[in-house]
């Protein structure tokens, strides 16, 4: 058997499992469903944030948009998206 050592947290969860302090769920697929809603709505949060451009990025970035027929900060927050998905999916 391999030994290891457990932080403070997994040492709580092991004795309370020992102690029996585990529960069964009656309805797991709904509380499942309920937890996956709840993280997801917390994920979609937004914050704003302050971002400095030189006046030249900041003219192409809205005449682009234009292009696109949507909001620059709009487009501003696609193109950072698809840019990290790119690097986390690579």
């Amino acid at each position: 058997m391999k030994y290891f050592e457990l932080d403070k947290n997994e040492t709580e969860i092991v004795t309370a499992f020992e102690k029996g302090e585990f529960r069964h769920l009656k309805n797991i697929t709904n509380e499942k469903s309920a937890l996956h809603s709840y993280a997801e709505n917390a994920l979609k949060k937004t914050r704003s944030i302050n971002v400095r451009l030189s006046e030249g990025d900041l003219l192409r970035l809205k005449a682009k948009a234009m292009e696109e027929g949507i909001p620059y900060q709009t487009f501003f927050t696609s193109i950072v998206h698809k840019y990290l998905r790119q690097k986390t999916a690579g």
